[in-house]
């Protein structure tokens, strides 16, 4: 539309350049990321319905935003993973937007709160759990199948570790059976040498009996 027009006709009315002035404004500063809304207008017609279509589409984007902001304060900063992105007032893509958002948050979140509930467990003396590597029917992949398999092998090498000891102290101690050594295959590491040490201390109380 010219500056210089004075009214444009469009579809049974005429609208001054000036009726469009508020609306153009408006869209520009979305443009530039300010979600300014239309001002409110006591006209009718085709002028009063784009400004409130547009204050509609601002308080869709509003809405995402002021949601977006608040489920990364509270993950940030009060650490609730369980926070989610509110429905969109809207539908189409403004709905699938949110969606996306909120299975982007599960995929990422899921495989962090199963960790914690492995270990968890492992903290209170339960060495049967074990994170699950596969989000419904997809395997884990990348850095988050690394965080499960890494969780995975540390339990795997405790659970060894405790029953092969547990095995041997058995064995001394109720069985009266010298002689027992722990089995070292399948560890590494300090687990390797502290089980190396429990060998080395039998072997010495062994001998010490013999």
């Amino acid at each position: 539309m010219s500056e210089n027009s004075a009214m444009h006709v469009l579809g049974d009315g005429q609208i001054r350049a000036s009726d469009l002035r508020p609306l153009l404004a408006a869209m520009t500063s979305a443009r530039d990321g300010d979600f300014s809304k239309v001002p409110e207008t006591t006209g009718h017609g085709i002028v009063a319905e784009l400004g409130m279509v547009f204050n509609q589409i601002v308080d869709r984007s509003t809405h995402f935003n002021t949601e977006a902001q608040r489920v990364r304060r509270e993950i940030v900063r009060h650490g609730r993973l369980d926070e989610r992105l509110a429905a969109s007032p809207g539908q189409g893509n403004w709905t699938t937007r949110i969606n996306d958002v909120n299975q982007l948050l599960d995929a990422l979140v899921a495989p962090a709160a199963n960790a914690t509930r492995v270990l968890d467990a492992v903290a209170g003396g339960d060495l049967t759990q074990r994170v699950d590597l596969h989000d419904g029917n997809r395997q884990l992949r990348g850095d988050l199948r690394r965080l499960g398999r890494a969780v995975n092998k540390m339990v795997d090498q405790l659970s060894l570790f405790t029953g092969e000891v547990t095995r041997v102290a058995r064995e001394v101690g109720t069985e009266g059976r010298l002689g027992g050594r722990a089995k070292v295959t399948g560890l590494s590491g300090s687990w390797r040498d502290v089980t190396e040490a429990v060998n080395t201390m039998a072997s010495r109380l062994t001998a010490q009996v013999r």
